[in-house]
């Protein structure tokens, strides 16, 4: 018999802004998401240029005017919302301390249909953010798919 997952506070309780392998098409969706999703939409961040890494990507704040990120929102039904919160945190390496290979912040993005929301959104760490700064891996389309 599974333990039914508790909710965490509602402030938390985001949607998150999935830009790479964890889109609705890419391997990790399968594998942490599918089966937990009450809702998908196409957004974009703005702010922020995609970058190549070894086999995923990374996303790195940038006010470079015509920066953006394309992705999909993604609304967890709130029975599977603790348990894709920590599977997420754990794919993406997400550590309290801020150290990991990424940090998870809150951040407005933009749905389709021009609707503004705030979301869960993973930025590459303080390492991979100095690396890729200095040797940047830029995606110009801003699309994971079109690398």
């Amino acid at each position: 018999m599974s333990v039914p997952e508790e909710a965490p506070p509602a402030e938390q309780a985001l949607p998150f802004f999935v830009y790479g392998t964890l889109r609705s098409d890419g391997r990790n969706h399968a594998v942490h998401l599918a089966g937990r999703c009450a809702e998908i939409r196409p957004a974009v961040l703005v702010g922020a240029a995609l970058h190549a890494g070894p086999g995923f990507p990374y996303a790195v704040l940038d006010p470079t005017p015509g920066r953006r990120i394309t992705g999909e929102l993604i609304t967890v039904r709130a029975g599977a919302y603790a348990g894709a919160l920590a599977a997420l945190d754990r794919l993406e390496d997400c550590r309290a301390d801020g150290t990991g290979l990424y940090v998870r912040r809150r951040l407005a993005v933009r749905t389709a249909a021009g609707e503004l929301r705030d979301a869960w959104v993973y930025l590459a760490g303080p390492a991979a953010e100095a690396r890729l700064r200095e040797r940047p891996a830029l995606i110009p389309s801003g699309d994971w798919a079109d690398r």
